[in-house]
């Protein structure tokens, strides 16, 4: 790995000649890659892996084609692209360019094209749930007092069974529960149950559970000190859109509550690729919005660098964009009124260039070529410039599948996450309270049961103990008929009911009730 300051992106100015560089120091500073389908921007993203990895910075991104995995194998000098490459490698001075393979480790949410990447439902937390099963206010309140309720009763929410189990419980428990936190509506309840269902169904069971994802396997270095690339296998997972936007959010919360501060680094610890981005502000709400702009702000500190990849810089709220120093911005097409407008937006976040129009340029630019800023001494803007962006050293293209068994085989974390594990945990829990509850309620119902028979057996003892019964008169039978009518029928008949299904689940309920409250 060679010391380096700054990655060479591509050729700009006159000619393509003049050198347009992302300098290290301020790669934390964040950054957008724009442009519509088509336009190149998976080799920038391609590219830009590369030169982080070889600087030895780890980063993360997401792979929604398939496209990115070629980085695990070295480009050939037999690719179809091959002439092109070397081609425009001369013209923009590239002249260390060669074919490289990078460290890459696949994973993959279902496990099926990667390690298999989970997170626990405490870890996810009740603001990112919600958001992902798109509840209403008062629905998320419900779900905060789940989260609540599992931290003060000490059970731990890992998997989806875990939370369905405890939101049943809360649902019996609703009266008892109101006193303390509010109204708890059992629609509600069952409303969440219905979300939950719907995100079983699309794979979210293999998500949650343990081993939860440990980030510090996504920092590894390799033996040359060239940072590892962390790629997410997101084909499948983008038929789940809210899914996969909150996952990627998690991830990024994460970073930014488990990392130390560091201040500015000469170079970033560790970069973020947030593809698709529109995905995760598309009918955000302002709370989440608002979370995204404050770990924006504040991660740069901690040495991650942040970079959102869309189709139009509109597709960032405003607050955000701000934050965004570097920008590759690749063609953009205005075919309809809000198309101009955006591209009219686009062009005026840069700084002007005399010797071109930056909306003409946006609009202009070919395939691999793009409109470029990045920040230069001090974090000062740099000039806008139309840029041809160099060429891959790795594969351009997906590798084969038995390429990428043999690199998920072969990779720091092989066989850590391959086993899912399924320790005591809510639902464990709470089914064992409910058993101690049924077989005290039974126990209960036993010792009922002896007693009515030990009284029967008394009664008849008296019956035919030969003893003389005094004659009473009509007046004294009839008061002692009415007391046996308010206290000892009544007690008898209760004894009577408790030998029927009724009674033996009005036992189990009170049982059940006296246990839920200890």
């Amino acid at each position: 790995m060679a010391e380096t300051s700054s990655i060479f992106v591509g050729g700009g100015g006159e000619g393509y000649a003049d050198p347009q560089e992302l300098l290290l120091k301020y790669a934390n500073r964040h950054g957008l890659i724009a442009g519509a389908t088509g336009t190149g921007k998976t080799v920038t993203l391609q590219i830009l892996a590369e030169s982080l990895s070889n600087a030895g910075v780890p980063v993360f991104m997401s792979d929604v084609k398939g496209d990115l995995s070629g980085l695990a194998v070295a480009g050939t000098d037999t690719h179809k692209l091959h002439g092109a490459f070397m081609e425009r490698a001369a013209k923009i001075g590239f002249s260390d360019f060669s074919y490289d393979s990078f460290p890459v480790t696949f994973w993959d949410m279902y496990g099926e094209s990667g390690h298999p990447v989970r997170t626990t439902v405490s870890e996810m937390g009740p603001l990112l749930l919600s958001r992902l099963l798109e509840l209403s206010e008062a629905q998320e309140g419900i779900l905060n007092i789940a989260f609540r309720v599992a931290d003060e009763e000490g059970l731990p929410l890992l998997d989806l069974k875990d939370l369905q189990s405890l939101l049943v419980w809360i649902g019996q428990n609703a009266k008892s529960l109101a006193l303390r936190y509010g109204f708890v509506s059992s629609q509600s309840v069952g409303a969440i149950q219905r979300r939950l269902l719907v995100l079983e169904n699309q794979g979210a069971a293999d998500f949650f559970g343990e081993p939860a994802l440990d980030l510090e396997d996504m920092f590894h270095v390799d033996a040359d000190g060239r940072g590892q690339i962390n790629i997410l296998a997101a084909d499948k997972l983008m038929s789940a859109p809210k899914l996969y936007a909150t996952f990627l959010l998690w991830m990024l919360s994460e970073l930014f509550e488990t990392l130390p501060e560091i201040g500015d680094p000469e170079k970033p610890k560790f970069v973020f690729f947030f593809d698709e981005a529109h995905l995760l502000f598309d009918g955000a709400p302002k709370a989440l919005v608002d979370k995204v702009e404050q770990v924006a702000r504040l991660i740069r500190s901690k040495g991650v660098g942040v970079y959102f990849i869309t189709q139009k810089p509109a597709d960032v709220p405003e607050d955000i964009l701000g934050q965004l120093g570097n920008r590759v911005q690749h063609a953009l097409r205005a075919f309809t009124r809000k198309d101009q407008k955006d591209l009219r937006s686009a062009a005026d976040t840069y700084r002007e260039n005399p010797r071109f129009d930056v909306e003409d340029a946006i609009k202009e630019v070919g395939v691999g070529e793009a409109v470029t800023s990045f920040l230069l001494k001090k974090g000062i803007p740099g000039m806008v410039e139309r840029t041809l962006i160099r060429p891959p050293s790795s594969q351009l293209g997906p590798i084969t599948s038995k390429e990428r068994r043999a690199v998920v085989a072969t990779s720091p974390v092989a066989g850590k996450y391959e086993t899912a594990l399924d320790r005591e945990s809510a639902f464990e829990m709470l089914a064992q309270r409910a058993e101690a509850a049924a077989k005290a309620a039974e126990e209960a119902e036993a010792k009922e049961d002896e007693l009515e028979a030990r009284e029967r057996e008394y009664q008849t003892g008296r019956r035919y103990s030969g003893t003389r019964v005094k004659r009473s008169t009509s007046k004294t039978k009839t008061r002692k008929r009415r007391g046996d009518s308010v206290g000892e029928a009544f007690a008898k008949s209760m004894m009577r009911s408790l030998g029927t299904k009724t009674g033996t689940a009005l036992v189990r309920g009170i049982m059940g009730s006296l246990f839920k409250a200890r």
